[in-house]
């Protein structure tokens, strides 16, 4: 076999494509030096071709019993085993424990399906079929044989679950906010979980059936500045600068806490992180982290130590929370002691080395001596799980038909708890990324590491079962951010640009199916970020599975540059005029992405830059001619792009003419309604431009005592029930 065959052979094994569609349609190849280190980094043997295919051969060697089998409501269960043609059936039984304790036993001649031993494939079995959804326990006995073989069974329903209103095809409303940038006249400078909770009223009393979020996930406490809401330190907790400070119990308890905060310096600061335009997180960190431990302290002295039921309530969070809930708290509480000592210390990429893995014997001695400080953070977690918990069950109660929903971030930054505390789950001398496209040449590194998909199967997905479950409590419906990563990530060796990477590919089926009971035990509707370049494969699968598409109508484009109506858009989508990662409506309009853009440096080209100017005022003539043809162009507004702004007229007529489409969820930004022009976010830049720290231009209570807006959200609740009758 020719040596290149070998490694593309062992590659194909591997889920590694050794080459794509650009996204000009050619057919580009990768290198054979990105497999060999991609094939490297999963642990195959690169040395030589024999050590390779030896590795190989090793790793894809079939066990008698599979780790793991994810088998759909309603399929047959047919359960390979891997056997030698000498072994007799009549030597094994079964036996299967469902989740929910039912126990099932027999013998496997008796309910023989196939047997290809002789040609090298498998005998397969049948299992009673109705099996319960759920985690299962399946044992194969061997007579003579001391330990039974184990596999978990996973029982899935075929597609996620949706809410009544969704299902009786009503036609839902609300908007999406980065958290952060809510005003208010009584947060810390920063968006709270009590700020979301008076927007969820407000939303609920207009109409409204869901509030979007941003990734609320852990960050880094002890380094505020790196705010990226898409690179946190877990995906698994969330951020505690998100606490709203006096809604906690204790503070009403803590005589200094409430002299600390009402000292005239300190509602000074306060003042002045509330009126900044900008989220200072530096600032908003030091307020909050001055007066959280005096909680603590107060929780530790009246609940903790006489152990009281609201003591009782924190002990049993942290132990469900257990090993996963200690790495993000012993981490935290270490970054920081080490960032006090040192400001240089951004992750623990650059701690000292007995502090750089969580399993060390240096790190066990710091969580030892440092029990309260871990502990301190611990309590935060169950504060913010506490406060975002209730945000939910107060949208229930206004009659929310699905209330918050979530977003869950594609990775996690290769600094933080996560790949400190990794057990192998992850690469991570790998990051993940998008191959170079027509907006970036270049290509896109993220920096974050992926999840090993052969380790995902070998653990029987726990690590993804886990993470969803994070995510989906508390909240109607999950986001899940560049939900193609469930088929293929492009996968980049470390160190690398994006024009090195390569196609890693997914069970895509089976994490599917898991997604799919996690939503019904969570009542969790799930959204599927799918922009950006789709392969066909996928399009079916996630809408097979229920997941509602993402439609951002600025994208929705025909060939020949006309819009597509919204009301062609599929019914299992979630619509949106903006994203976080685009300029808003006027500032689209404006062009001041593009002119942003051009003083920043990001188009180094000027004849670019001009084609897309160009390209710009023909999308707007575009749609403003849509608009005008579906007759949602509101009087007095000219026809002619080049001399009409974007004003509250036109801001209005484009939003109702997507809530008259088809989509079952239309997704709103209160920025449009402020007719803010600058963005929260800049792909592509990291300190040109301060992104995910601009605020909004007004308070909640200021936005929702406007005229034009509650007029704005009577509207919307008409057109959207007018096309729920369609």
């Amino acid at each position: 076999m020719k040596h290149d065959n070998i490694l593309k052979q062992v590659a194909d094994m591997a889920g590694i494509a050794d080459s794509y569609v650009s996204a000009w349609g050619d057919e580009a190849a990768v290198s054979d030096d990105t497999i060999r280190y991609l094939l490297n980094s999963l642990g195959y043997n690169t040395k030589n071709d024999e050590s390779l295919l030896e590795s190989a051969s090793k790793k894809h060697r079939k066990d008698v019993l599979a780790p793991v089998q994810v088998t759909c409501d309603g399929d047959p269960i047919h359960v390979p085993l891997y056997l030698g043609v000498s072994a007799r059936e009549s030597e094994f039984s079964w036996h299967l424990e469902t989740e929910q304790g039912e126990v099932m036993e027999g013998y496997l001649q008796s309910q023989l399906v196939s047997d290809d031993r002789a040609d090298g494939g498998a005998l397969v079995f049948a299992l009673p079929e109705n099996l319960p959804w759920g985690y299962h326990k399946l044992q194969i006995f061997r007579k003579r044989r001391k330990s039974p073989y184990v596999m978990t069974l996973i029982v899935t329903p075929k597609s996620c679950f949706k809410q009544d209103d969704i299902l009786n095809e009503k036609k839902l409303w609300g908007p999406s906010v980065q958290l952060y940038t809510l005003r208010t006249a009584h947060n810390w400078g920063i968006g709270d979980f009590g700020d979301l909770k008076q927007l969820v009223g407000d939303v609920a009393a207009r109409g409204g059936d869901f509030v979007g979020l941003n990734p609320i996930h852990s960050l880094f406490p002890a380094n505020p500045e790196g705010a990226s809401p898409y690179s946190p330190s877990s995906r698994r907790w969330l951020n505690i600068l998100y606490i709203d400070v006096s809604s906690v119990a204790e503070f009403a308890q803590s005589t200094e806490a409430q002299q600390l905060v009402g000292s005239a310096e300190f509602q000074q600061r306060l003042n002045a992180a509330r009126d900044a335009h900008w989220v200072n997180y530096s600032e908003v960190s030091e307020l909050k982290m001055s007066v959280l431990p005096l909680l603590y302290k107060e929780f530790k002295q009246r609940h903790l130590d006489k152990n009281t039921a609201r003591g009782k309530a924190f002990k049993e969070f942290v132990q469900v929370g257990g090993e996963s809930l200690l790495h993000q708290a012993a981490f935290d509480a270490l970054h920081k002691s080490l960032h006090d000592e040192d400001a240089s210390m951004w992750g623990w990429p650059v701690f000292p080395a007995e502090f750089k893995r969580f399993d060390s014997p240096a790190v066990k001695n710091f969580i030892k001596e440092n029990a309260d400080q871990v502990e301190l953070y611990m309590y935060l977690q169950w504060i913010a799980d506490g406060q975002i918990n209730e945000v939910q069950l107060f949208a229930e109660e206004k009659g929310m038909s699905v209330g918050l929903y979530r977003d869950l971030a594609v990775g996690v930054a290769d600094s933080g708890s996560e790949t400190w505390a990794d057990d192998g789950i992850l690469c991570q001398d790998v990051s993940i990324g998008a191959p170079p496209d027509i907006l970036g040449p270049l290509g896109q590194n993220w920096g974050l590491p992926p999840l090993n998909p052969q380790r995902l199967k070998e653990t029987a997905y726990d690590a993804f079962i886990q993470l969803l479950r994070a995510n989906m409590k508390y909240c109607g419906a999950l986001r899940i951010d560049h939900v193609l990563g469930l088929l293929r990530l492009w996968w980049i060796p470390k160190g690398e640009d994006a024009t090195q990477g390569a196609y890693m590919y997914y069970p895509v089926e089976d994490m599917l199916a898991i997604l799919a009971l996690e939503s019904h035990r969570h009542q969790c509707s799930v959204i599927g970020e799918d922009l950006g370049t789709v392969p066909d494969e996928i399009v079916t699968l996630l809408g097979d599975a229920g997941v509602h598409s993402y439609k951002v109508f600025f994208f929705e484009t025909a060939e020949d540059g006309g819009y597509y109506s919204p009301q062609h858009y599929t019914n299992q989508s979630m619509s949106a005029l903006c994203t976080h990662d685009m300029p808003t409506l006027r500032g689209f309009w404006h062009c001041e992405d593009l002119k942003m853009g051009k003083e920043l440096g990001l188009y180094p080209d000027s004849e670019q830059l001009q084609e897309l100017f160009d390209s710009r005022a023909k999308s707007k003539q575009a749609i403003l001619d849509s608009i005008a043809w579906h007759g949602y162009l509101p009087e007095g507004v000219g026809r002619d792009a080049a001399y009409v702004p974007m004003d509250r007229h036109l801001s209005e007529g484009l939003q109702m003419h997507l809530a008259a489409g088809s989509s079952t969820l239309l997704s709103l930004q209160l920025e449009d309604w402020l007719e803010m022009d600058k963005p929260v976010n800049i792909p592509g830049t990291v300190d040109e431009y301060p992104n995910w720290r601009r605020k909004l231009s007004a308070s909640l209570d200021d936005l929702f005592g406007r005229q034009d807006v509650n007029d704005l959200t009577r509207r919307l609740t008409e057109v959207r029930a007018q096309a729920s009758q369609k």
